[in-house]
């Protein structure tokens, strides 16, 4: 039995269960999320909880579908880059949607997207020391962004092999943290632009709901 897979459709069949929002948080009705879906089969998680959490449709598109100027038009307040199984190169607009929109509405990028933003901002994306699927971590942060009011330290899951190196270019600043000190998290300087390498929409990440709603509640694009 592949205990990652078996992990992955626990988490996918229970990923409900976690402690929801009841209903919208306050002042949050307006809002134009766009998601770039980079085929990954969580990313209907994070896009639940987003609609939970704001009350709105959320805009799902694929990122071989759609062009920056179709995003545009969609006039986003938030824009979301998902996990997904390839690396930047290959996940369609992803690294060039940050890019653009960075400095224009929040960005977050989850995995894969957060990635994206690393490489988008000069970044280079490297092979961690050994793959880690389905496993939680505790996740140590700076208590700023996202991931303001949060525990210090939390646990979360992961589920990935490439890390960013920490030769990070001077745009962007490490904002969480393994015990080993692999990047969980990054942030750039002036805008309001982050990622994090762990999964918020896991079931096993108890605080995810809470970091999404900071994400949303941040309406400025800069920081």
């Amino acid at each position: 039995m592949n205990i990652a897979n078996t992990k992955i459709r626990l988490e996918q069949r229970f990923a409900l269960a976690q402690d929801s929002v009841g209903f919208p948080a306050p002042g949050l009705s307006d809002l134009r999320i766009v998601v770039i879906d980079n085929y990954d089969s969580f990313t209907y998680n994070l896009v639940q909880y987003l609609a939970e959490i704001s009350g709105t449709r959320v805009k799902v598109f694929r990122n071989d579908e759609i062009s920056i100027d179709g995003i545009r038009k969609e006039r986003p307040t938030h824009l979301v880059v998902s996990p997904g199984p390839c690396t930047p190169d290959d996940a369609g607009i992803s690294v060039e949607a940050v890019g653009a929109f960075g400095g224009e509405c929040p960005v977050l990028g989850v995995c894969l997207g957060h990635q994206a933003i690393g490489q988008a901002y000069g970044g280079k994306v490297i092979r961690g020391e050994a793959p880690v699927h389905g496993k939680t971590s505790l996740i140590h942060h700076d208590c700023r962004g996202v991931l303001a009011g949060l525990p210090q330290p939390f646990v979360a899951t992961r589920y990935h092999s490439l890390v960013l190196d920490r030769a990070l270019s001077t745009t962007l600043e490490i904002s969480a943290w393994t015990q080993d000190g692999v990047i969980m998290g990054v942030r750039h300087r002036e805008y309001a632009v982050e990622g994090v390498q762990f999964h918020p929409e896991s079931l096993l990440t108890a605080v995810g709901k809470d970091l999404l709603r900071n994400f949303l509640s941040h309406r400025s694009a800069l920081r």
